[in-house]
């Protein structure tokens, strides 16, 4: 093995102590989920996978760390008797890395980890989403803290508002929702993709990340790419975003917006090959390369 990796860190770059940039926090959570199960394992193949994932970044034009410590946490303990217990953990561990001053990308996890953030995060964020689902039920199998509300539990704990892509699979009530509710912002993948106007949609998308004010939370869960990227996640879905929209959508948020913290969701290890978790990697190495160009 290189004397310069750290095996278990992500990325495998070994850590010269003293303050964190960038931490990343493992958040290996899965309490409510519905279809796929092994999220609570998706943190950890995401981290391993990492170390196999190129350390040059175009953006940069530069190796990473880049001059910057990137710090690997442990991760949170899983601690707590009942469901809301274990979200005011993931609040208290989040409040913990914001608190360090370091930039904090939290791994899930199921996306149900997104309000137990937001409990620990010291600022009232707006949400840019990159997701298949709206996760705007207002519950699901009697459960208003379903992975399938993260994002109405979110508005409820105190989010702004929500910029959400790649959205193909929700509910009447949610469509409702959308419809009705100014602070949800939605561009739905059957229109992006559409031939007769999804350049027109996909710039429109950009243009109004660009202009969001005040402090913004990136929350990925990996469901949203095309589910030929991510076979393994919780619920895969045909029809999404390719890698390429992902990356261009993260470098226009952090070039244009004030991005406090990221999350990378729905992370679920694929067994006959590690795309799945490979993908995830990439994704979390494109936002840290993201967050040292913007400084």
């Amino acid at each position: 093995m290189d004397a310069e990796f750290a095996e278990g860190n992500f990325l495998g770059l070994p850590d010269p102590g003293g303050a964190a940039d960038i931490v990343v926090a493992p958040v290996p959570y899965e309490l409510t989920t519905s279809y796929g199960q092994g999220t609570a394992d998706g943190p950890a193949a995401c981290i391993e996978a990492s170390g196999q994932v190129e350390l040059y970044d175009d953006l940069l034009k530069d190796e990473l760390p880049a001059g910057k410590v990137i710090r690997t946490a442990e991760p949170w303990d899983g601690e707590g008797a009942t469901l809301q217990d274990q979200l005011d953990g993931i609040g208290e561990y989040a409040s913990k890395h914001y608190a360090s001053q370091a930039f904090p990308i939290f791994l899930g996890g199921e996306h149900g980890i997104l309000p137990g953030i937001l409990r620990g995060c010291p600022e009232k964020v707006t949400l840019i989403q990159i997701d298949a689902h709206a996760d705007l039920r207002d519950e699901l199998d009697g459960e208003p803290y379903s992975h399938a509300c993260a994002i109405a539990r979110s508005l409820d704990e105190g989010a702004v508002g929500v910029y959400q892509v790649g959205i193909r699979a929700y509910c009447k009530q949610e469509a409702d929702y959308i419809r009705q509710d100014d602070r949800i912002h939605t561009w739905f993948a059957k229109d992006l993709f559409n031939p007769l106007n999804k350049d027109e949609l996909w710039r429109d998308w950009l243009d109004n990340i660009s202009k969001i004010e005040g402090p913004v939370h990136l929350t990925i869960d990996i469901d949203g790419l095309d589910a030929t990227l991510v076979p393994t996640t919780g619920t895969p879905v045909p029809g999404g975003l390719t890698f390429w929209h992902v990356v261009q959508t993260i470098e226009t948020a952090f070039e244009h917006c004030d991005i406090v913290s990221a999350d990378v969701n729905e992370i679920v290890p694929q067994k006959d090959t590690p795309l799945t978790q490979f993908t995830s990697a990439m994704i979390a190495t494109k936002i840290i390369a993201a967050k040292i160009k913007r400084g």
